[in-house]
């Protein structure tokens, strides 16, 4: 695989089963490198595999979130068909008609829910004040007035006047659409009541909110004819909530931000008097149960069950765990692969896998408990360019502790000779490389690289012990060694490891590179030692003290995983910070940010590049304009390309 090669990448994703289980619509994006964008259209198939998979938008525009009405005869979609924001559409299915169009928004819809009756369409969204936002120039615009520490939000951009809202529109688009939350909050989840009289709903609401991260479940009138009642009150945050057929009981996604990183769990609140913070069904997994980087939805009703998913060494699966408590969660997909979405309705399973050997397609689950390929789109590109399959080996780290690690092989290999090696470092940190075909793997083994990569303790999936072994030392409880303690012993026993065992390496020729959190490792790293020849910093966390008030994410981050702010011991951030060992650092680094990065702010890369470059080090500065802390995975295509093509031309000059 080359870098140009991601214009021919294809992914599956977001499968819906029709009411009845006869069908299963989904969304296929694609890239278009020359136009710059990404296209994405609806695609509808049987369930049997009676007949081939067929389009039902046309692609041209980022068609998707295709729900079904309750009676299957009706698809809604949103899509991107006028000059700016988003436009809310509608689609026969299996009879006469054509597309209409419902609604048009100035801002992205990124949820839509059919009510029980099919009248209305209900849809999540930002609210913005077009006084602002209509003008072209920001000359023309007034000052923004801040009281929140949360005010920006990477990927998205202005929050503090631009808050995020349900709202309903009939299914006709005979009126507007009508706020049913209001608000300086932000209000996520969307959830229809059986009955159709409430939208559930997930938000911090109360005057702490930007401050401790506490989200509540909230239900509201859908007619918008009154304001959301407060249903939890426990400090914890909960998300993603679902009706239970009935109409008793709320499921939720649980997590506790006060004190990362913790697991996500599935939870479930009884309307009708149960306990104020509900109760949780998946702890005995010690697994995360909603995975950032496997897109979860919220959890699935099926009859008085849950369905789930779970994030497992390297692997995520489905589970299933009863609603009523009694039981341990079962699995329901397994093996080594990523399932990245699913849906369950009339009795029919199906989701969207890959594997470290296949891209993304959708399945069901056939009568006989079998997994059943409904589509083949990444076929051809597989064909053309077959990946390099991963080998998996252990490291013994410095305690003593086991770390799992892989290799892949550079695309040609010729007997006898060594190669230069690329340790790559993932972000999170409570995220985990998992089962699939990872573009960056294959490009850099596509370009005579060996590829090594790792879950170090810090990652998801392996326990939350695993996970919590980095907290700060200062952290209550479970304080750990901080960043940059076990974790740094664990990826240089994997280098170790790699050395002893694979012939094909050639030790005098390693990189390091990783992004985000897998950003800081590379710093930190050669802050620490000189075993690497060169090293690419991307969206790094190089100061932890500077970070606290410029990131989206706040001083709060830092209370929760180290134990302190910046207020009340910045000496303790600074210890764990890169900037602090940077007169320590003699390996030639490239450090790589983007202009509108929010979460690792541009001050961040332009601080070790600044300091480097006074030390009259070896250090060379590349930003990309216009991008946010996402560049890597849903950054403007060409960027992406000459992202890979940036950091290719450094370790061949370098190695």
């Amino acid at each position: 695989m080359k870098p140009a090669d991601i214009d021919a990448l294809v992914e599956a994703g977001d499968p819906r089963v029709s009411p009845d289980g006869a069908w299963v619509t989904f969304s296929v994006v694609t890239v278009d490198v020359e136009a710059n964008e990404y296209r994405s259209r609806v695609w509808l198939s049987p369930t049997d595999g009676s007949s081939p998979p067929r389009p039902l938008t046309a692609g041209d525009n980022r068609d998707g979130k295709a729900r079904w009405s309750s009676d299957g005869r009706l698809l809604a979609f949103a899509s991107h068909r006028g000059e700016k924001g988003s436009t809310l559409h509608v689609l026969p299915v299996g009879g006469p008609g054509e597309i209409t169009t419902v609604a048009t928004w100035p801002e992205e819809i990124d949820d839509l829910a059919w009510s029980p009756d099919g009248s209305r369409i209900a849809f999540g969204a930002r609210d913005r004040d077009e006084e602002r936002y209509g003008k072209e120039a920001d000359k023309d615009r007034p000052p923004r007035r801040i009281d929140r520490i949360t005010y920006r939000l990477d990927t998205v951009g202005w929050t503090i006047d631009r808050h995020r809202h349900l709202f309903t529109v009939p299914v006709d688009g005979s009126t507007k659409p009508v706020a049913v939350t209001t608000g300086p909050f932000e209000d996520g989840g969307l959830a229809w009541s059986p009955d159709g009289k409430f939208l559930a709903l997930a938000a911090g609401r109360h005057d702490e909110w930007d401050i401790d991260w506490a989200v509540d479940l909230y239900r509201v009138p859908a007619d918008g004819s009154g304001e959301p009642e407060r249903l939890t009150s426990s400090g914890v945050a909960h998300s993603r909530p679902s009706w239970s057929p009935d109409g008793t009981r709320l499921a939720y996604i649980w997590g506790d931000r006060r004190d990362l990183p913790r697991n996500g769990q599935v939870g479930v609140y009884a309307l009708d008097g149960g306990a104020p913070t509900g109760e949780l069904l998946t702890a005995s997994l010690d697994r995360p149960c909603a995975p950032y980087l496997a897109s979860a939805r919220e959890a699935v009703w099926d009859g008085d069950s849950l369905l789930f998913q779970v994030e497992d060494r390297c692997a995520t699966h489905i589970y299933r765990v009863a609603a009523d408590g009694k039981g341990k969660p079962e699995l329901v997909v397994g093996g080594d692969v990523t399932v990245t979405g699913f849906d369950k309705a009339g009795g029919v399973l199906a989701y969207a896998a890959c594997s470290s050997e296949a891209l993304t397609e959708i399945f069901v689950v056939a009568a006989d408990g079998e997994p059943r390929q409904l589509t083949n789109f990444t076929k051809p590109f597989v064909a053309q360019h077959p990946p390099s399959v991963p080998e998996r080996f252990v490291a013994t780290s410095a305690d003593g502790t086991e770390v799992e690690a892989w290799l892949v092989r550079p695309t040609t290999l010729e007997p006898g000779k060594t190669y230069p090696t690329l340790l790559n470092v993932h972000g999170g940190p409570f995220t985990q490389y998992g089962f699939r075909v990872f573009d960056e793997f294959q490009v850099q083994a596509g370009a005579g690289y060996a590829v090594l990569y790792t879950n170090p303790r810090g990652s998801s999936g392996f326990g939350e012990a695993w996970g919590r072994a980095i907290r700060g030392p200062k952290a209550s409880p479970d304080p750990g060694t901080g960043w940059g303690g076990c974790d740094y012993e664990d990826v240089m026993a994997v280098v170790d490891a790699a050395i002893e065992r694979f012939d094909l390496i050639d030790p005098d020729r390693l990189g390091i590179l990783g992004g985000s959190y897998g950003g800081f490792m590379t710093s930190w790293v050669i802050g620490h030692t000189d075993r690497f020849k060169a090293a690419v910093s991307e969206r790094a966390v190089n100061n932890m003290f500077t970070m606290s008030w410029t990131s989206d994410l706040g001083p709060v981050f830092d209370r929760s995983y180290q134990g302190v702010d910046y207020l009340e011991d910045p000496e303790e951030l600074l210890r764990q910070s890169p900037i602090t060992y940077v007169k320590d650092m003699h390996t030639p680094v490239l450090v790589l940010h983007s202009e509108n990065d929010l979460r690792c702010p541009i001050e961040q890369g332009e601080q070790l590049f600044t300091a480097l470059r006074l030390l009259g080090r070896d250090v060379e500065f590349v930003r990309f304009p216009g991008e946010s802390h996402e560049l890597s995975r849903a950054g403007a295509p060409k960027h992406r390309v000459q992202r890979f093509e940036v950091i290719l031309d450094y370790f061949d000059r370098k190695l």
